[in-house]
């Protein structure tokens, strides 16, 4: 199956379920807070609440860079394949928490779990996928994020009709069920220039292959600006993840039941629309302009703004729900060539512990945007926050759009 031309759509099928699983069992908790309130009181504060969603963020950011070089020097399989399992198990164990410590602890465990797939994932579709349907290849899985995203705003009501406990029990058990799947069918890609990748290196060549790889990435340029323009859309980018439900309850006065699938269905399918529209657009675009990844990539940033400012300041389901669609759309957009453009800058012996530091970065702002937004959401003005965001990406667009000047369209080093 390896062998055939379409294997490397077959490994986008199948990372496409793990992305799906990785962001459902992340997701879950952000809605299911009203179901869990009873039997946890410490998650009536919304700054407790915060702080529970934070933990998993600082743990992911902080073994990001890790899992990145891990995976730039072992078997990417089975480190998806682990990561998997493990953040599955956590999931079936959170059906078992009873007080706001185990959760903390689970969500800790999860971040460490969760940090080490998508480096891997990514790096593993970007060398199956060259040149002309890379961004495309990307952007279909981002779809898996997006649509667990969207199952896990689902999570409320499911926990409505049986219970909290429940919920969390059954969707462990499907990804544990699935790590086992991918052991027969995943299978790793092999550079003809290097047969030993996947396997364990001496202490002092791996401590000189990660210095030389960090040295490598710090002194270029254009990765300092990559850092930059990925990790400030990352605000608003987890703030709608672990907040949107939240805005649209109080924004619009309904019940978390209906905002939370409300909203995480209304992100998920506009940025499933421009994941696929932005990954096509880019594959064309650059074949005729090399920068056209990062055009691509701006247009989807520059939706962003005006989408923030209408989420923080709407209060009729038309201002709320059309602003979300534009947000969704633009985001995706932005979200499928993040990788592709790395390509550009980073050869591939360096690309997961690139994109492990990305988003070490970005999942930091994201763990700071996600407290702070609890303390806006405790004072009522959690909309403010929100708009307050569209600044701060309109530096990043301006900085992408100045500097970012790729010279081919899949770097190699010299």
């Amino acid at each position: 199956m390896k062998e055939s031309k379409y294997y490397p759509w077959v490994v986008v099928a199948l990372l496409w379920i793990v992305a799906l699983l990785n962001y459902m069992d992340r997701q879950m908790l952000a809605t299911m807070r009203p179901s869990m309130e009873t039997d946890i009181p410490e998650l009536l504060s919304g700054e407790n609440f915060g702080r529970l969603m934070a933990i998993f963020l600082w743990i992911y950011a902080l073994m990001s860079p890790v899992s990145g070089i891990i995976a730039d020097k072992m078997n990417r399989k089975w480190l998806i394949v682990g990561s998997l399992f493990v953040w599955s198990a956590v999931t079936y164990a959170m059906g078992y928490a009873n007080s706001y410590n185990q959760l903390y602890w689970l969500r800790a465990i999860m971040g460490v779990s969760e940090a080490l797939y998508i480096p891997a994932g990514l790096s593993l579709i970007a060398d199956y996928h060259q040149k002309k349907t890379r961004s495309l290849a990307i952007g279909i899985h981002m779809t898996g994020l997006y649509m667990g995203s969207a199952i896990g705003g689902f999570g409320a009501t499911i926990a409505a009709s049986f219970s909290w406990h429940t919920t969390f029990h059954y969707f462990g058990l499907i990804g544990i069920i699935y790590s086992v799947v991918l052991v027969f069918l995943l299978k790793e890609f092999k550079h003809p220039e290097s047969e030993t990748k996947a396997s364990v290196a001496t202490p002092t060549k791996e401590r000189e292959s990660v210095l030389k790889g960090l040295s490598v990435l710090f002194t270029n340029m254009s990765f300092w600006i990559i850092l930059f323009y990925f990790a400030i859309p990352s605000l608003p980018g987890w703030a709608t993840k672990n907040w949107l439900p939240t805005l649209f309850s109080q924004n619009l006065n309904i019940p978390m039941e209906q905002a939370g699938p409300l909203a995480t269905i209304t992100i998920s399918v506009s940025a499933f629309i421009g994941v696929i529209f932005g990954g096509i657009l880019s594959d064309r675009w650059v074949q005729k302009n090399i920068k056209g990844r990062v055009y691509t990539s701006a247009i989807g940033l520059g939706l962003t703004i005006p989408a923030l400012l209408l989420l923080g300041f709407g209060h009729s389901l038309f201002n709320v729900v059309g602003a979300a669609l534009c947000f969704g759309i633009g985001y995706g957009m932005f979200d499928a060539n993040n990788m592709p453009i790395l390509c550009q800058f980073v050869s591939s012996k360096y690309r997961a512990t690139a994109y492990g530091i990305l988003n070490m970065v970005g999942v930091g702002c994201g763990a700071l945007v996600t407290s702070l937004l609890g303390k806006y959401s405790d004072s009522g003005t959690l909309g403010s926050g929100f708009a307050l965001m569209a600044g701060v990406v309109l530096v990043a667009l301006i900085v992408q759009i100045s500097f970012l000047r790729p010279t081919a369209n899949d770097y190699v080093d010299a």
